[in-house]
Parts: C-alpha cells; sequence; structure tokens
C-alpha cells in the first residue's frame, strides 16, 4: 500500500512539472490557427478578454507565459516571455 501511495505521488508530482508552455510547443503556433487548435498545443488559458470579435488569452505567470491575441476564432498576434 506505501508503494503504491509513493508511487502516485512521484507521478502526480512529474506530471505537474510537465507544463505545455514551451518554446517547442510556442514555435508550433501559426497565423490562422483555430482557438481550439493552440489549447490542443499549449492547454486551457488562465485568462481570456474579449472585445468586439477579438479575443486575448494568456497562458502562465509572470515568470514565463504565452499570450495569443485571436480574430474571428483565429490565431493573430502572439508572444511569449521566458519559455524554455
Amino acid at each position: 500500500m506505501k508503494i503504491q501511495t509513493l508511487i502516485g505521488i512521484i507521478l502526480l508530482t512529474t506530471l505537474l512539472g510537465c507544463s505545455k508552455l514551451t518554446v517547442q510547443n510556442y514555435s508550433k503556433i501559426t497565423v490562422g490557427m483555430p482557438y481550439d487548435e493552440v489549447v490542443k498545443l499549449i492547454g486551457a488559458p488562465d485568462k481570456c478578454d474579449d472585445l468586439m470579435g477579438l479575443r486575448s488569452c494568456n497562458w502562465g505567470d509572470d515568470k514565463q507565459s504565452v499570450a495569443v491575441s485571436f480574430a474571428g476564432d483565429k490565431a493573430l498576434l502572439f508572444s511569449s516571455k521566458n519559455l524554455k
């Protein structure tokens, strides 16, 4: 029983440490990529703001982040900060 708990904790720690916010995933984002594909690539955004058909979404925190602006559900502009 203790071994199973230990294995579970190790797996959970490993999964939590695996962020989808990487340079490799960021480099796969392209202009025109649908919102759903970006979410599949880097996960659900932490915050989105919608204004007049434009959606600006942010992933990450102050240490590392990705920002993508969508027009008509397609990626238009995107930027990153401190990705590894």
